[in-house]
C-alpha cells in the first residue's frame, strides 16, 4: 500500500527524541522536565506507520514509563483522512528502556499487544508551507479511552499537535468517578521540542 505524503510526514514528525526543557524551566511547579522517545517499529507495516513511545523524568532516565504503541494509518473520513490507534504492551517490563535502547524492540510482535478500542484519534492537518504541515489529533466524540493496567482501571484523554520541530501532548489521566483530570496536561499541553530524528 502506498502512503500519502501527509501520513509519511506525520510519521516523520512524531519519530524522534524530544524534551520539554524550556517549559520545565519556565514553569517548574506545573511541568516536570521529561524526555520522550518515539521510535519507529516494524509492525503493521502493510498499511501503517507504527511507533513505540516511552517517556521518563529527566532526573530519573533509567526509570521510563508510559510505554505505548501508536499506529498511524489512513482513515475513512475525508474530513480527517488520517487516524491514530493506540495499543498497550501486554508486558511493559519486557520493553522498559527501549526508548533509548531500541534493540529491545527487535523481538516485538503484534501478538504482544492489546488493542485499545476507544483509544483512537482523528488527525487534521494544515499545510503551513509546501510539504510542511501542522497536525492536530483529537479523540472521536463520545469515545472513552479506558483500559486495565496493573489491576487498576485507567481512563485517559488523548490528543496531540505536531510540526516538524515540536510535539505538544494533551494526554491526561481522568478520574472516572468525577471526570476530572488527575495527571498530565492539566493546565495545557506538554510542549516538547525535537532534539533528534529517528
Amino acid at each position: 500500500m502506498s502512503f500519502s505524503p501527509q501520513l509519511i510526514a506525520l510519521g516523520e514528525y512524531l519519530a524522534g527524541e524530544f524534551d520539554n526543557r524550556e517549559q520545565a524551566i519556565a514553569e517548574p511547579i506545573w511541568y516536570v522536565h521529561l524526555r520522550l522517545w518515539q521510535r519507529p517499529v516494524n509492525l503493521f507495516s502493510e498499511d501503517s506507520i507504527t511507533l513505540f513511545a516511552e517517556q521518563a523524568n529527566i532526573v530519573n532516565l533509567e526509570q521510563p514509563y508510559r510505554q505505548r504503541i501508536i499506529r498511524l494509518q489512513h482513515g475513512s473520513d475525508l474530513d480527517a483522512p488520517l487516524q491514530v490507534q493506540y495499543y498497550m504492551l501486554q508486558d511493559p517490563g519486557a520493553f522498559k528502556g527501549a526508548g533509548h535502547n531500541p534493540d529491545l524492540l527487535n523481538t516485538l510482535t503484534p501478538d504482544q499487544l492489546d488493542l485499545l478500542p476507544g483509544c483512537i484519534l482523528t488527525v487534521n492537518q494544515e499545510t503551513t508551507a509546501p510539504n510542511s504541515y501542522k497536525f492536530a489529533a483529537t479523540q472521536l466524540p463520545d469515545t472513552c479511552c479506558s483500559f486495565t493496567y496493573l489491576g487498576n482501571s485507567v481512563q485517559v484523554s488523548l490528543g496531540f499537535e505536531a510540526t516538524a520541530v515540536e510535539f505538544y501532548s494533551y494526554d491526561k489521566g481522568i478520574d472516572p468517578a468525577s471526570g476530572k483530570a488527575t495527571w498530565g496536561a492539566i493546565l495545557g499541553p506538554y510542549r516538547y521540542t525535537k532534539r533528534g530524528q529517528y
